[in-house]
């Protein structure tokens, strides 16, 4: 009787101090990757403003799990995905997977009045994170899992813009 009472006092010890841990991790997590493209705006707007311009330049569009209800309506595997604002600064999109778990995403672009055929294009992804001690621990990892796929995106994206220019 004795261990069992230390195991189960060790266990809600432990629980309470990973929980107690993981609220001094932010609840909102932010992913973004930014590249220069030596093209105008408008150059590059043209690829970024639906989803018919998104197929050319990334490549999991191309996916049979992928269903395009319409240019500013899709489905990703299971994730819906919404361009929900398109305006000269970037396009603005959000995300809602299976599970109910909602993502923003924007594209920015930026240009300089005295560069204007360089554009910085830079995507971000912002989630909100509930207090749950696994989602806390869990969006540790979101910037090495969506970083990389966003840098190769961007880098076809920059070939396809600096191509066509």
């Amino acid at each position: 009787m004795k261990y069992i009472k230390l195991i189960i006092i060790s266990f809600l010890f432990l629980s309470l101090l990973i929980t107690g841990l993981s609220l001094i991790f932010p609840s909102t997590v932010i992913v973004s990757r930014a590249m220069n493209m030596n093209a105008p705006k408008d150059s590059v707007m043209v690829y970024l403003k639906d989803f018919e311009g998104w197929k050319q330049w990334i490549k999991a569009m191309n996916d049979s799990s992928v269903v395009l209800i319409s240019k500013t309506d899709a489905n990703f595997g299971g994730t819906d995905v919404k361009i929900s604002r398109v305006d000269e600064q970037g396009v603005y999109t959000n995300w809602t997977s299976k599970t109910g778990k909602k993502m923003k995403g924007e594209i920015h672009l930026f240009s300089n009045a005295n560069s204007p055929n360089i554009t910085v294009v830079q995507w971000q992804f912002e989630q909100k994170i509930k207090w749950y001690p696994w989602e806390k621990f869990a969006s540790l990892m979101s910037d090495k899992i969506m970083g990389p796929m966003m840098e190769a995106n961007l880098d076809e994206l920059r070939k396809l813009v600096e191509k066509t220019k």
